[in-house]
């Protein structure tokens, strides 16, 4: 699941809606908003994003996160390390391979590091 999948199924339970209804009102298949949902899609685009907010009346504050989250919910991620340091290479590889073996906790210690201080709110680790 994606940042915005979640999100997005969040924000779809609070309101009791079904995928079908959901996807009928935003002019998608309902294959596609489970797709969405379910890390199976690339990065919605900017005007779905945007309809999204329309239809949950998002505002403000919240519809800027929905934005962030939908920007860093590619579930194929490419790093360009070419013309960086070798240990680059090899965090980028490390990472790569050994990411699905990584907790919730240890995800959000590696985001507290990399991510730029504005972008640094995350759920807390249970």
């Amino acid at each position: 699941m994606t940042p915005f999948g979640e999100r997005l199924r969040q924000l779809r339970h609070e309101r009791d809606l079904n995928q079908k209804d959901m996807a009928k009102a935003l002019q998608v298949s309902p294959a596609y908003l489970s797709a969405l949902e379910h890390g199976r899609r690339a990065k919605p685009t900017f005007p779905f994003v945007q309809r999204v907010i329309g239809y949950f009346n998002i505002i403000w504050d919240e519809a800027e996160e929905l934005q962030r989250l939908a920007s860093l919910s590619q579930p194929r991620v490419t790093v360009d390390t070419s013309g960086l340091d070798p240990l680059a290479t090899e965090v980028a590889n490390l990472l790569a391979r050994n990411v699905r073996e990584l907790d919730r906790s240890a995800l959000l210690s590696i985001k507290e590091i990399i991510a730029p201080p504005g972008n640094r709110s995350a759920k807390k680790a249970p």
